[in-house]
């Protein structure tokens, strides 16, 4: 853990908060994660070893509450000093989305983006029976490039391999559009227009499916109004 050395409590804060992941771990911690296994499917890139070391720095400060059921699974949950974390990170969410749009290539990562759709997945618009939609990217490698979303009753669930059931309807595009439509950064009807995503399967499912996918909470946040020079140029 970094020290400043200094008395001021932004810097006092920024010795916990400022580690590598440290952050990242509170956001999925906030979104509802609270095994191991689902703080590390959203954060894929995050080695074992450094997510067992945060969570128990997080515990030590007392941001973190490690409990154990009668099962002996470890269940991490925020404190109410960690809960006062979120309208930092929501702010910095809407700082991010409002300021720092442009994305990499190593910036797209269908194993964060699917887990990032189940976990919000308005399963009330869903049909009741179990409705399977089949992602397949074709800007990625092919062993990642398949993905399944299954939601049944009120469970979603994420596979990247097949699961064996009857597929719905198969979404045809690019990691990097979904990711886009995902973000707000585009709308679902440009995307559809532009044949840059194809639905294949009935056409009640192509006209509910962005109802079903929605975006992510952030995508709501208002982007700055391009600034027009007096030549034209969009600046």
């Amino acid at each position: 853990m970094t020290a400043y050395g200094q008395f001021c409590p932004v810097a006092k804060a920024m010795e916990i908060l400022d580690e590598r992941w440290t952050l990242l771990v509170v956001r999925e911690l906030l979104a509802g994660s609270t095994h191991f296994n689902e703080l590390r499917r959203g954060n894929p890139r995050m080695s074992p070893a450094l997510l067992t070391k945060r969570l128990r720095t997080l515990e030590r400060v007392g941001v973190v509450r490690r409990t154990g059921d009668p099962s002996g699974r470890t269940s991490y949950r925020l404190t109410e000093c960690g809960e006062e974390l979120r309208p930092i990170v929501e702010s910095l969410g809407a700082w991010g989305v409002r300021w720092i749009g442009e994305l990499g290539t190593e910036d797209l990562d269908p194993h964060l983006l699917l887990w990032d759709i189940r976990r919000t997945v308005p399963v009330d618009e869903w049909p009741r029976s179990r409705t399977v939609l089949a992602f397949a990217f074709d800007d990625v490698p092919q062993k990642v490039a398949h993905w399944w979303l299954v939601v049944a009753g009120s469970e979603p669930d994420v596979c990247d391999y097949d699961p064996g059931f009857e597929v719905t309807a198969t979404i045809r595009t690019g990691l990097r559009t979904m990711t886009e439509i995902w973000r707000g950064d585009r709308s679902w009807v440009d995307a559809l227009r532009a044949g840059e995503v194809e639905v294949v399967g009935p056409d009640t499912v192509r006209r509910d499916l962005p109802r079903w996918l929605g975006q992510m909470p952030l995508a709501a946040v208002p982007r700055p109004t391009p600034i027009v020079s007096p030549s034209g140029q969009v600046g």
